[in-house]
C-alpha cells in the first residue's frame, strides 16, 4: 500500500506541477494584455500551504500504515468531484485562469460553467480536495489541520480578489 500512497501523492503533486506551467502561460498572455496582478505578498504562502499539505499526507499517510481508510470510496469520490469541479472552472475560465490573482481591466465576470452557481468554483474544488485527499489513507490530521489552514488562507485571498475585482468594474 505505500506503492499506492506513494503514486497517489506523486500524481497529485505532478498535475500542481503542470497546472503551474499552464497558470506562468497564462499569466504571460494576460500581462501582455495588460493585466496586473494584486495580492502578490500572499501566494508564496498559498504554494507553500500546498506542498506542505502535500508532504503532510504522504508522512501521515505512512505513519499510520499506508492502508486506505474503510472509507476511502466516499473520500475517493469526494476528491474526483473536487477534481472534476476545479478542471471545469479551470475550462470555463480559459485563458485568465491562473493560480495567482490577475485582473484584466475592462474584462467582464466569468459568468458561465460553474460560475453561473458559485462564486468562487476553484477554491471550494480545492478545500474538497485538501478534506478528502488525505481521508483516503486515514491522514485525518492532514485533513483537519490543512482544511484550517486553507479556509485562513482563502478568507484573504478570497478578499483580495474581490476587492481588485470591484476596483478593476469600477474604473
Amino acid at each position: 500500500m505505500l506503492a499506492l500512497l506513494i503514486a497517489f501523492v506523486a500524481l497529485i503533486a505532478l498535475q500542481r506541477v503542470l497546472e503551474l506551467r499552464l497558470s506562468r502561460r497564462h499569466e504571460r498572455a494576460l500581462k501582455a494584455r495588460g493585466a496586473y496582478e494584486r495580492g502578490a505578498v500572499h501566494y508564496p504562502a498559498i504554494v507553500g500551504l500546498h506542498a506542505a499539505w502535500l508532504a503532510s499526507v504522504l508522512v501521515e499517510g505512512w505513519l499510520r500504515g499506508a492502508e486506505l481508510s474503510p472509507w476511502w470510496p466516499l473520500w475517493g469520490t469526494l476528491f474526483l468531484v473536487g477534481q472534476a469541479l476545479r478542471y471545469r472552472a479551470i475550462l470555463s475560465l480559459g485563458e485568465r485562469w491562473t493560480t495567482r490573482v490577475m485582473i484584466l481591466p475592462g474584462a467582464p465576470l466569468v459568468e458561465r460553467g460553474p460560475y453561473k452557481y458559485v462564486r468562487h468554483p476553484n477554491y471550494l474544488a480545492v478545500a474538497l480536495e485538501l478534506l478528502s485527499a488525505p481521508l483516503v489513507f486515514g491522514a485525518w490530521v492532514t485533513a483537519f489541520l490543512f482544511t484550517l489552514l486553507n479556509a485562513g488562507a482563502l478568507a484573504v485571498r478570497i478578499r483580495t480578489e474581490e476587492r481588485a475585482l470591484r476596483e478593476a468594474t469600477e474604473c
